[in-house]
């Protein structure tokens, strides 16, 4: 359905590579103009470059587009302010705002140092922050905005990644919050999980950590999973969250990969409950109750279970385990 996006303008940030490229070519196709914004940072935020964004730009251009590169920086609340202001002066308005900017310092907890955990913090977190607050100023006037922002499974927890883990979670609490405060100015706010094979995925340090603490085969079979999910798996969702036609999907957490899309419990649900009837808790009472209710048979933790998912293969849709369509569908991959 090319033309879905027609008239709009879309912002999206950390476009030069990855999955913030895909999101820009796809959305260029369906009729948007796009302010492609790359600071061009090495994965661990060293250096820049104008040559990612300026690059996607005369791709789009090339395709019959229209596109506009940003340098700035998402960490910066003023280069945030200008990111926004790019669109505004150029094509008028801002619709769409994709915060998807990223980078990686990784470490385990107790040797990870301020910088490092400040600069992951500051690019992903605040840089969400900063353009969110900035493009929600001009949505709230125009009566009409989409804003997806990029959280990720690392939010559940994952191995020395604390800043990255604290910043992506932090962004969905963002996200549930802003959906209810643009909700009255038909703006709304959802974010994704996405896991496809980028720079920031797909690395020698990270299968390292995962062998160390794993084992060979289950590290080989992490990083095969993530090696076959391409980019461009993940931003057929984006698109639809951007458009007209989810103008009621507003504070969701998507889990996105190349063959299936679900959806998060949101907020999450109490699994197991303990009531005391006419008084409180001791810490006594407690130490003899807990490992007979609540904490029984805990073992490995494990991510917090998506629900609401629609599957692809060969046979065709699945929605929640119910075929929606014939096997003529054709599997997305």
């Amino acid at each position: 359905m090319p033309g879905l996006l027609n008239g709009r303008v879309a912002i999206i940030t950390g476009a030069g590579r990855g999955i913030g490229r895909a999101h820009a070519l796809e959305m260029a196709r369906q009729g948007a103009k796009v302010v492609v914004n790359d600071l061009g940072t090495g994965r661990d935020g060293a250096g820049n470059s104008q040559g990612p964004a300026g690059e996607i730009v005369a791709e789009i251009k090339k395709m019959g587009g229209q596109a506009v590169a940003n340098y700035g920086s998402v960490t910066d609340p003023e280069q945030a302010n200008a990111i926004i202001k790019t669109a505004v002066d150029t094509f008028g308005r801002v619709d769409i705002m994709v915060n998807n900017a990223g980078i990686l310092r990784d470490r385990i907890v107790f040797n990870m140092s301020d910088e490092e955990w400040d600069l992951v913090l500051k690019v992903h977190l605040y840089g969400t922050f900063y353009c969110t607050r900035a493009a929600c100023r001009i949505m709230k006037e125009q009566g009409y905005g989409r804003i997806i922002n990029t959280s990720s499974i690392a939010g559940m927890g994952q191995l020395g990644q604390v800043n990255y883990s604290a910043a992506k979670e932090g962004i969905v609490g963002l996200t549930r919050t802003v959906a209810r405060d643009m909700a009255r100015f038909n703006v709304t706010c959802n974010a994704i999980r996405p896991v496809a094979a980028t720079r920031l995925t797909v690395t020698d340090e990270l299968y390292e950590m995962r062998r160390k603490s794993m084992g060979e085969e289950k590290a080989m079979q992490w990083r095969k999973a993530i090696e076959a999910a391409s980019p461009e798996d993940i931003t057929p969702v984006v698109v639809f969250l951007a458009s007209e036609q989810a103008a009621n999907v507003t504070g969701c957490v998507f889990d996105v990969r190349s063959d299936f899309v679900a959806r998060y419990e949101d907020p999450p649900r109490l699994c197991k409950t303990i009531v005391k009837t006419g008084g409180k808790w001791s810490v006594e009472e407690l130490i003899e109750v807990m490992p007979k209710t609540l904490t029984a048979g805990l073992g490995e933790p494990l991510p917090a279970v998506a629900v609401k998912q629609l599957t692809c293969d060969a046979k065709g849709w699945e929605f929640d385990g119910k075929k929606l369509t014939e096997a003529a569908t054709p599997p997305v991959k």
